[in-house]
């Protein structure tokens, strides 16, 4: 019988967690704007802001998977397997089907309006879209339907969650393995050993499986998030690893920097085919830089993070809650308003502007409208009903106890 234990509540991770997801939302609204491919395109569409979407694309996934993985391995701890898992089908899966048969269907619809220039209605786009229709195509492919869209982090997590409950099987072995992992991971080997870990993942399977999100043909993505999951998974079973970070944190944060500074010149230099470059030979080397990067940022965001996101309020309270309805129906938003402010031939400063101020109410109206309506609060990833949620009235104490602690134990880096 599983006896539920106390773990503190790491309110850093959770400010990482409502910060990664709202960069989320402004990377999506700038893939309106790039040239690379997605649903809806901009007229105005250009390589010019795509040196600054690189400024988060190579970690913020990644952080959210480590977030993700320390989350459920202190969850684990408290409900254990059995009540875990179920806890985490409900609030997992069954978004994921309301998702996949409501919320997300608008963004091929439009996508299909605008490559291909179907006009049959979105009834008639419904009616083909759950019968699995295969047939919409273009220069990039044709389109999987149905589909998950953006969704496809939430069943990367359910399955993420459940291999952590067959590694946890054994009882303390997940915390054996956190206090070996600890005893290596310090210094400078806390950087080059989950880079490592990284790039050998990008150098032997990104060229030949690249990224599918398709969960079963994506062993890349597994490597990687799956790593960085159980990662995250064994920090949390051995809390005082990431103060580690906060003596990093400006050397991660300027290795990140350098880095991204490295991968926009390569990419200029590919795209323009600079003579003299075997950009074949080049490939590991910067598949190596591209995942240091990656995890540098990430061990940067930890190390400023536990610095000084460890700290409770009404804002982190009410985010928390609303980060994962607002995830979810925010690239629809996207995608729609994006679709319908075309005729407008607006500049694309203004209209930026005006997407992300639209999508960002309309998502927060949303979260608003669900939480009130106890039959759609599951639908969104919310609790049945109005529960006490984790960090209010029974547990505010024990989170002060915390933040205090931490605060006292916090070490005094650059």
């Amino acid at each position: 019988m599983h006896t539920p234990t106390s773990t503190p509540r790491l309110l850093f991770l959770d400010w990482l967690r409502i910060i990664a997801f709202f960069i989320l939302v402004l990377y999506h609204v700038g893939m309106y704007y790039v040239s690379w491919d997605w649903h809806v395109k901009s007229d105005f569409a250009s390589p010019g802001l795509e040196p600054f979407m690189l400024l988060s694309s190579p970690w913020r996934l990644g952080l959210l998977f480590l977030v993700g993985g320390a989350a459920a391995a202190m969850s684990l701890r408290r409900l254990g397997g059995r009540a875990f898992l179920r806890r985490r089908s409900l609030r997992l899966l069954l978004p994921l089907l309301f998702g996949m048969l409501v919320v997300v269907p608008p963004q091929s619809y439009f996508e299909v309006v605008e490559d291909l220039g179907f006009g049959g209605g979105y009834l008639r786009f419904m009616a083909l879209y759950v019968q699995g229709y295969q047939d919409f195509c273009d220069g990039d492919g044709c389109l999987f339907l149905p589909t998950w869209n953006h969704l496809w982090f939430v069943p990367y997590l359910w399955a993420y969650g459940a291999v952590l409950v067959l590694l946890a099987a054994g009882g303390a072995r997940l915390s054996h393995w956190a206090n070996a992992a600890a005893a290596q991971l310090h210094g400078w080997k806390l950087i080059v050993l989950p880079a490592a870990c990284l790039a050998l993942a990008r150098v032997s399977l990104l060229r030949e499986f690249g990224e599918t999100h398709m969960f079963v043909n994506d062993p890349f993505n597994h490597a990687t998030y799956l790593f960085l999951f159980l990662l995250g998974a064994l920090f949390a079973h051995a809390p005082h690893s990431w103060t580690r970070f906060v003596a990093l944190r400006w050397h991660a944060l300027a290795l990140a920097l350098t880095g991204w500074a490295a991968i926009v010149i390569w990419r200029a230099l590919w795209k323009a085919e600079v003579p003299g470059i075997d950009f074949e030979a080049m490939f590991a080397p910067m598949a190596t830089v591209y995942a240091t990067t990656a995890w540098s940022a990430i061990a940067a965001a930890c190390g400023f993070g536990a610095r000084h996101l460890e700290r409770d309020g009404p804002a982190r309270r009410y985010l928390v809650e609303a980060v994962f309805p607002v995830y979810i129906v925010h690239q629809t938003l996207i995608v729609a308003l994006a679709h319908w402010l075309k005729p407008a031939r607006l500049a694309p400063g203004i209209e930026g502007v005006l997407l992300t101020v639209l999508t960002l109410t309309l998502s927060f109206a949303i979260f608003e409208a669900v939480r009130r309506i106890k039959l759609l609060r599951p639908l969104f990833g919310l609790p049945f009903g109005r529960k006490t949620r984790p960090g209010t009235k029974l547990e505010t104490k024990m989170e002060l106890k915390v933040e205090m602690s931490a605060k006292a134990n916090a070490e005094t880096g650059p």
